[in-house]
Order: structure tokens, then C-alpha cells, then sequence
């Protein structure tokens, strides 16, 4: 048999090295993803319950603006029109956050976030606005957090909404029935079965948040969001430090 040549074998290892670090990276970013959806589901839940809105799910707010204007019902419209003003106010102000070319960009974007809710909760107690406030900040709170984490690895993904997630589950599972390469992996274990898997990991993930914010919600009420905060709080204090790119492990 013939050997390979001993500048081969030292060849090889980097690559290896490089892309055992993309797979524990990836795996890092894919429990920080489950875990920011799973509040993200958490959150609207809590929101829906409370004011008949969501508080993430801007497709659903613009559905009800358009039907309930479509309708003549102007003045009803405007409770689900003004989450989504908010939560685009909140993309921004994340994606600043986020791109500020420090390593502690995403501690600081996740210790702003656990502010706002703690404001929401504020503005609930104090019954101020008739609730149009706490609404508010829970929408921009929801827009932030969603800036946190864009990619995981090369995968893109949507932690605060599952109807992207759900689509490119799909497209995934249908590429890997019909063995189609996947452009762009990052070594032998990113497959379109593996990035299938992991994108129902985040669709359970947000699920199994809403489940917990509707049981907790009837029982707590605006309270329910501590958890939440706290876990936030968590993060911004114990999380790594993140490299120049974003979206790199937390």
C-alpha cells in the first residue's frame, strides 16, 4: 500500500483542526439559538394572552392591520399596527448594538434587552398607556434579541419567528432525500439532514416556550417575564466574549 507522503499528513491536520472548530462553534451558536427561541416563544405567548397581539410575529400583526383597515375598523387595527413600528425600531437599535466592533457587543445587546422587559413589566404594573407601552417594549425588546444571533454556522435562521424556519426545513429535508450537495458546508458533518434537524431544534425550541408562557401567564401574569429577564441578565454577564464576526459562539 502506499503511504502517504509525510507533508500530506502534516497538510491534513490544520484543515481537521479548522473544521472541528466550525462544528463546535456551530454547536455553541445552535443552544444559544434554541435557547433565544425558546424565550422568544415564551414572550409572545405571554403577549398574545395579554393583548390580544403578538409581540414577535409581525406577518400575523400585518395581517390583522390589513384585514381590520379592509374592514373600516381603523381604530382597531392600530393595536396590532404598533408593535411592528416597535419591533422595527428594535432591529436597529440590536443590529447597532451587535455591529459595534467590541467583544462584548452581544453581552451589552442582551443586558438592553433584559432592560426593556424590565421597563414592560414596569409599564404593566403602573397601567399606564392601557397597555399600549408595555406592549411597545416587548416588540422592540423581541426586534433586538433577534439581532443577537443571524447564522448558525453557515445556516441563517430567525430566533423571535418560525416561518423561515419552517421553510428552509423543509427545503433541507427535500435536498437531503434527493442527495443534493449542499453548497457551502463547512466540512463532512454539515449536511442538509443535520441542518434540517437543527432548524427543528429552534421550531421546538419556540414551541415549547409558547407552551410554558401560556401555562405560566394565567397563573403569574405580567410576573411570567422575570424569567426571561433574568435568563437574559445571565447571559450578558456570563457569556463569552465574541469574536470581530457577529455571529460568531456566544
Amino acid at each position: 500500500m502506499v503511504q502517504p507522503h509525510q507533508s500530506d499528513r502534516v497538510m491534513a491536520t490544520p484543515q481537521s483542526a479548522v473544521a472541528s472548530s466550525a462544528q463546535v462553534a456551530a454547536q455553541a451558536q445552535e443552544r444559544l439559538a434554541a435557547g433565544l427561541a425558546m424565550i422568544a416563544g415564551y414572550v409572545d405567548a405571554y403577549g398574545y394572552i395579554t393583548f390580544k397581539t403578538f409581540v414577535s410575529f409581525m406577518s400575523g400583526n400585518t395581517t390583522q392591520t390589513g384585514f381590520q383597515t379592509g374592514q373600516g375598523h381603523v381604530v382597531a387595527a392600530m393595536p396590532s399596527l404598533l408593535p411592528i413600528g416597535s419591533f422595527v425600531i428594535g432591529a436597529f437599535t440590536g443590529t447597532v448594538l451587535t455591529h459595534s466592533g467590541t467583544p462584548h457587543a452581544r453581552r451589552r445587546l442582551f443586558g438592553v434587552v433584559a432592560a426593556v422587559l424590565a421597563v414592560s413589566i414596569g409599564l404593566t404594573l403602573r397601567g399606564w398607556a392601557g397597555g399600549a407601552g408595555s406592549m411597545a417594549t416587548l416588540s422592540a425588546a423581541m426586534g433586538m434579541m433577534n439581532t443577537a444571533l443571524s447564522h448558525v454556522g453557515a445556516l441563517p435562521v430567525s430566533l423571535t419567528f418560525v416561518t423561515g424556519t419552517l421553510i428552509r426545513m423543509g427545503t433541507h429535508l427535500a435536498l437531503a432525500l434527493t442527495r443534493a450537495p449542499l453548497q457551502g458546508a463547512q466540512g463532512s458533518w454539515d449536511t442538509h439532514g443535520r441542518r434540517a434537524f437543527l432548524l427543528l431544534g429552534i421550531w421546538a425550541s419556540f414551541l415549547i416556550g409558547a407552551l410554558l408562557g401560556g401555562a405560566a401567564t394565567s397563573r403569574f401574569g405580567v410576573w411570567v417575564l422575570l424569567l426571561p429577564l433574568l435568563i437574559l441578565l445571565a447571559l450578558a454577564v456570563f457569556s463569552r466574549p465574541q469574536s470581530a464576526n457577529p455571529d460568531s459562539s456566544a
